[in-house]
């Protein structure tokens, strides 16, 4: 089938309302679209995102937790740099997914107009927000595979349930990425783009990456456990120390609705922007 036959018949699809009005199962073009553009990549911008959980983790983790020395967690005392470490690489995660859902998807939007030309072929919504999804996700898990490889080296992995840290990962990763892709294309302007990083860096300071959430009054509890960082947080150090609770169901389960729900808006909000 030729590329203009195969426009023509997702155009009939749109038009009678059905399934191919928002997906022809192909989000592989997009997701190689991606992987080749970013062969000319500036590295130096993709690497910040992974080294920064690093020298937070060996200036806090190891420096200041030299002084600290053990703390409590479930119960357990474990040393301070195995307390940080799966927060910051819950963060890395969370710095890779975002990063490439939202800058990213934002200039292609408004600048590169390249959803217009995608949706112009037989490429659907779901295709488009699946593609930059998962490309953000890949770059997430990168980052925090890395991350992993570093705490193993430095002996931060208390337990063999470490290894299920990776699959979680790609959760918490495709979690970040389909939120920040649906926020992201109801933004207009590079102004309400740093509404993002406003509400990253108190996230990032108030999940229990630090410190226990118990230092905080049970209001603010509440507020800090409905946050996407700190369900990852939470669940990343279950997974690192050997700490299993049945919290971990509530924390995939949490996830899961929140690929759901960013898959459905972004999707969506493309339709409504680019066909309707």
């Amino acid at each position: 089938m030729s590329v203009q036959q195969a426009a023509q018949r997702a155009a009939a699809a749109r038009g009678s309302g059905g399934v191919g009005a928002l997906y022809s199962g192909n989000f592989g073009a997009v997701i190689g679209r991606g992987l080749r553009a970013t062969k000319s990549s500036n590295y130096v911008v993709v690497a910040s995102g992974f080294f920064e959980p690093v020298f937070y983790l060996l200036s806090l983790g190891l420096g200041l937790g030299s002084y600290i020395g053990a703390v409590h967690d479930a119960g357990h005392l474990i040393p301070y740099a195995a307390y940080i470490a799966p927060g910051l690489l819950a963060v890395s995660a969370m710095n890779g997914a975002i990063y490439d859902s939202t800058w990213n998807v934002f200039f292609k939007m408004h600048f590169g107009k390249l959803y217009e030309g995608m949706l112009a072929t037989s490429l659907g919504p779901l295709d488009v927000a699946l593609g930059e999804i998962l490309l953000a996700l890949l770059r997430g898990g990168v980052y925090a595979t890395g991350f992993l490889i570093v705490m193993q080296v430095l002996g931060l992995n208390l337990s063999w349930t470490a290894i299920l840290a990776i699959p979680a990962v790609l959760v918490i990763a495709f979690g970040f990425a389909s939120l920040g892709m649906a926020i992201t294309s109801y933004l207009k302007t590079f102004q309400q783009m740093d509404w993002i990083n406003f509400a990253l860096l108190p996230m990032f300071l108030l999940s229990a990456t630090f410190y226990p959430l118990s230092v905080y009054p049970v209001p603010i509890q509440w507020i800090i456990q409905a946050l996407p960082l700190w369900q990852a947080v939470d669940m990343l150090r279950q997974l690192t120390t050997g700490n299993i609770e049945p919290s971990m169901a509530i924390h995939l389960l949490y996830y899961g609705v929140l690929i759901g729900l960013g898959l459905l808006f972004t999707t969506k909000r493309l339709r409504a922007l680019f066909l309707d």
